[in-house]
């Protein structure tokens, strides 16, 4: 149950960052939800980092999707920085 849990808070995580990050973005479900996952991953290991959270203890929702709004801001900066160069 725990997997299913982590999806679902990863896609809501996913959205709520596209939403707060306006401008063009590729992907639909599949993607958006590994944006929260990922978000929810680089939250909890930052936060493990600054002292935020303790070993084994994860980031919630919020610090999920201010994980994927990191995400996003440095894919965004890579992809844009790739368009150009071409």
């Amino acid at each position: 149950m725990g997997i299913i849990w982590t999806i679902i808070i990863g896609f809501v995580a996913g959205l709520v960052a596209k939403f707060l990050t306006p401008g063009r973005d590729p992907g639909g479900f599949i993607l958006t939800t590994i944006l929260g996952i990922v978000g929810a991953l680089v939250a909890t290991w930052l936060g493990q980092a600054i002292g935020w959270y303790r070993a084994g203890e994860g980031a919630g929702l919020i610090g999920a999707v201010v994980g994927a709004v990191i995400i996003l801001l440095v894919w965004r900066a890579v992809a844009g920085r790739s368009t150009t160069a071409g």
